[in-house]
């Protein structure tokens, strides 16, 4: 995930920040509700954020969703107004966060951002299809388009007679027709917002017209799915399955080649640890880096490693000192040292996550993975 202007505006603005990790809005019941907008409001004041914050939080937390899925909400507030706002579909990836201080805590919402990927969704038909644009982790749609092709087009199955190919022939020109627009707006799209990939879905006949229309760099960017949603009724349960699989497969793919790219040439271009990695940072020399999701503290731990934050180049140090035009602002963890630092490089941040193999499995007894980092050279 490469960090965007509003993270970098908020990592190098003098605080202090209040920052909110907590779960979002739902479909649940008022009292529910209210009881937990209090718990987090609890939590800002306990942290010590000043009433105009919370009340700027409280104001937020009044504008319920209804959304029948688990939400997460991130939230940086300064001086009482709401400077980064991101409502996350799906649970938290993390403990909560209620806290206030000199810098604003910036690797949950990282954590979320680095699996938000974009990713078109294509239901075709012989008579038309509907394109979407989404991004994971956000609901609603970024772009929607539909095409309408021509509707005097025969069925091929007929009950015979001599102009039965003819019609045949008829009816496959029109759905090719119908095809060649689909695949338009595919690639026009494609070109635009560049997608992970491409759910393709709908009617078997359809889909193989359409495969033919593509470009081979769109082609091969098909996520095929065998099931004709754009059916009346259709269950969409094959679909959803498929942009998640697709999903974890992009992100799993992107890392093992970023770390593959690390390796190479006698590990030239790789920086192990958190010496390594802060003088590569101090040089901006990573292009991606590489934090264990262990290395981000729980609601109950006491990080024992810190790093200094800085308040110009070379943003982090591992100690205390003196810098040609830098100053101390405060020992915060190693992770979120090292991702502020990564944000204001403009390095990507991947943030590597302890899944089970299995949904039943026990987590791995560990610690930690040091951090590290591909470098630019």
């Amino acid at each position: 995930m490469t960090a965007g202007r509003e993270l970098r505006d908020a990592a190098q603005a003098p605080g202090p920040w209040t920052t909110v990790y907590t779960d979002g809005t739902s479909d649940e019941p008022q009292v529910v509700a209210e009881a937990r907008e209090e718990r987090t409001l609890r939590g800002v004041a306990a942290a010590g954020a000043p009433d105009a914050d919370v009340e700027a939080i409280r104001e937020v937390l009044r504008d319920r969703t209804g959304a029948p899925d688990p939400t997460t909400l991130f939230l940086l507030v300064r001086d009482g107004s709401i400077v980064i706002r991101e409502a996350i579909a799906g649970p938290r990836r993390g403990p909560e966060v209620f806290a206030y201080g000199s810098l604003p805590q910036l690797v949950p919402l990282i954590r979320h951002r680095g699996t938000m990927l974009r990713y078109l969704i294509v239901e075709t038909a012989r008579d038309g299809a509907d394109v979407r644009l989404e991004t994971a982790g956000q609901r609603g749609v970024e772009a929607a388009e539909s095409v309408e092709g021509r509707t005097d087009s025969l069925p091929k199955v007929q009950a015979g007679g001599w102009s039965q190919p003819r019609w045949q022939r008829h009816s496959e020109e029109i759905w090719k027709h119908t095809q060649s627009e689909v695949a338009e707006v595919v690639e026009r799209l494609t070109r635009q917002a560049s997608p992970a990939f491409i759910a393709l879905s709908g009617d078997v006949r359809a889909r193989q017209l359409l495969r033919d229309q593509l470009s081979p760099d769109s082609s091969a960017l098909v996520v095929e799915v065998d099931a004709n949603t754009r059916a009346d009724g259709a269950d969409d349960a094959a679909l959803t399955d498929a942009i998640e699989t697709a999903l974890d497969r992009v992100i799993a793919e992107e890392t093992a080649g970023a770390i593959d790219a690390s390796h190479a040439e006698g590990g030239r271009l790789r920086a192990e640890g958190v010496e390594a990695v802060v003088a590569a940072l101090q040089q901006a020399q990573v292009a991606q880096l590489f934090l264990d999701a262990r290395l981000i503290p729980g609601p109950t731990e006491d990080s024992a490693a810190t790093l200094c934050v800085l308040d110009a180049e070379p943003w982090v140090a591992s100690e205390s000192g003196t810098f040609a035009a830098a100053h101390e602002i405060a020992r915060v963890p190693v992770a979120e040292a090292l991702a502020r630092a990564a944000v204001l490089t403009d390095a990507q941040i991947r943030i590597i996550e302890d899944e089970p193999e299995a949904d039943d499995a026990a987590r791995e007894a560990r610690e930690p993975r040091p951090p590290f980092a591909l470098l630019r050279w």
